[in-house]
């Protein structure tokens, strides 16, 4: 079972304070998606806010990645947690005071992401820095289950809390979740960069660095690919969920929040089959990840033409559950070839596709869906993911090279 990084004192503590902070997350996320859809009634726009809040990471992130190798991680992650702190009770105090607007709402959206592209490479390199190395896969395991019990429990919250409170109180509870894992991150005591390895490649020489190690090696660079591949499609199909809720289903924010979390619920159920999966080894592509990738994406069209609002929440549980095998084995694949020195820049490149990827989705499969309706721009987006997977998975002993 892949438990063993329990077994560290700061990484228990870690993973205990980190639930209020993913909570609050995933709370925010359906409550921004929420109103832009009572907003504007567009999917397209909901499309756009998923979009401007993951693009940081695709133009940012790797910059990030450089400097999460160079600076003190714990400085980091409390200073990146502060800001997501500020940004919260910033986008409250908004929204308390009547200012809410398609602008603010846009310009909240892209502060997050910006700050969460700074986030996401110090968590990729703090939780392997609180174990030994024999651990960093039970960390990319018990991570992975731990933001998906927030994404299934934070999202029925804050969809109960905005029907029967309001947006104002759920916005207010979303905030103060921030401050337990900011005094969690207080009392760690990570292992730290040698001084030499942290400052002494000039700033843009390491991006190189870090940027030709995943482009020279293969198995990286395959992995990157694939996870572009069901970030777009999976995940791009996920961001646009207010508008199936609401805009099929009549829903409201309830259904919202519970498609949100049957998304949630099959990437926990994910987390919890990984436990019990062999450890996978060093420099390979598991064929788990590919061919739950294929089963993800190959459920899209029916997810689009779907009249039953039962058989949508089933199929949205499939493609969370799906994506999540995939993104569990192919991160605990890069994880566990990574030296410390190297984490922060390359397992940002990794992000910034995961993300970019995600955003790209979200941007076109809310764009086609106002211009051919949903059940078309799902069943292409479907069609075509599919068809391009079982080419790879055909010619696999020459582009995958599973070992």
């Amino acid at each position: 079972m892949e438990l063993s990084a329990l077994k560290f004192k700061d990484f228990r503590v870690y993973v205990a304070g980190n639930i209020f902070s993913l909570n609050a997350l995933w709370m925010q996320r359906i409550t921004i998606g929420w109103i832009a859809w009572e907003l504007t009634s567009s999917a397209t726009f909901v499309g756009f806010i998923a979009f401007i809040n993951f693009v940081p990471s695709m133009i940012m992130g790797p910059l990030f990645g450089v400097l999460i190798d160079r600076v003190p991680i714990k400085n980091a992650a409390i200073a990146t947690q502060s800001m997501l702190f500020i940004i919260a009770l910033s986008f409250c105090l908004s929204f308390t005071f009547g200012l809410m607007n398609e602008v603010i709402l846009a310009i909240v959206s892209a502060s997050s992401g910006l700050i969460a592209s700074a986030y996401n490479p110090v968590r990729m390199s703090l939780g392997p820095r609180l174990v030994g190395h024999d651990s960093i896969s039970s960390v990319v395991t018990i991570g992975a289950i731990n933001f998906n019990l927030a994404r299934l429990i934070g999202p029925t919250i804050g969809g109960w809390i905005i029907t029967v409170w309001g947006v104002g109180i759920a916005l207010f509870i979303q905030t103060l979740c921030y401050l337990p894992f900011i005094f969690a991150l207080s009392l760690l005591s990570p292992r730290e960069l040698p001084y030499s390895t942290s400052i002494k490649e000039p700033f843009l020489s390491a991006l190189r660095s870090g940027i030709r190690h995943v482009s020279g090696n293969s198995f990286i660079s395959r992995a990157l690919l694939i996870t572009a591949l069901f970030a777009c499609l999976i995940r791009g199909t996920l961001e646009i969920l207010p508008v199936i809720a609401d805009g099929v289903f009549s829903k409201g924010a309830v259904g919202l929040g519970l498609l949100t979390s049957s998304a949630g619920f099959g990437a926990l159920s994910a987390g919890l089959v990984k436990i019990f999966m062999p450890s996978q080894k060093t420099g390979e592509i598991p064929k788990i990840a590919i061919l739950s990738a294929l089963a993800g994406i190959s459920l899209i069209p029916v997810v689009g033409f779907s009249n039953s609002w039962e058989l949508t929440v089933g199929c949205i549980a499939c493609l969370g559950f799906a994506s999540t095998v995939s993104a569990i084995s192919i991160q605990t694949a890069i994880q566990i070839d990574l030296n410390d020195n190297l984490r922060g820049r390359v397992m940002s490149l990794w992000i910034m596709v995961s993300m970019g990827a995600a955003a790209i989705g979200a941007l076109i499969m809310g764009g086609l869906a106002d211009y051919i309706g949903l059940p078309i721009a799902l069943g292409l987006a479907g069609g075509i993911g599919s068809l391009v997977l079982v080419i790879f998975l055909i010619k696999r002993p020459k582009t995958l090279a599973f070992r």
